[in-house]
């Protein structure tokens, strides 16, 4: 399974949006400038490089993902960017369902250890998420329990 935050903007549809904000902002500005407020284009660049940054971050964060790889010998999870790697028994791991800071989180336990997975997911999609890894669990460690 491959896990990834929805985006709502490509990249160019960003720079759209920040160049339309900036032109609104600079254009309010201008009418202040006009009016006597002459500091009012130099709040106005300030302002938009920053709204410009604070979209930029936020777009960015949509970059990491989590790649889930499960067989009948282990339960992978694969965070990216970073390529982070945590692996787990695959007959021994447990998904559960936790609530905690006001939302719930999807954890994966085995020996005294936990990973949260798709702590960018909405709470439905969490819930999702929590169904097909139980089952997919089932089926392997019921597999395992045949051999």
């Amino acid at each position: 399974m491959w896990l990834r935050p929805n985006r709502v903007l490509s990249r160019r549809g960003l720079r759209r949006l920040i160049l339309v904000l900036a032109a609104l902002a600079l254009i309010t500005a201008g009418l202040g400038a006009w009016q006597g407020d002459v500091f009012a284009p130099l709040f106005a660049l300030i302002e938009a490089t920053a709204l410009a940054i604070a979209l930029s971050v936020a777009w960015r964060a949509g970059d990491r993902s989590e790649r889930i790889t499960l067989d009948t010998a282990s339960l992978e999870v694969q965070t990216l960017p970073g390529r982070r790697c945590t692996r787990f028994q695959s007959y021994w791991v447990r998904v559960l369902l936790e609530s905690g800071e006001g939302r719930y989180r999807l954890l994966l336990s085995s020996h005294g250890r936990k990973l949260e997975v798709g702590a960018f997911l909405t709470e439905e999609e969490r819930a999702e998420l929590f169904r097909k890894l139980r089952a997919l669990l089932a089926d392997v460690q019921a597999q395992a329990k045949h051999r």
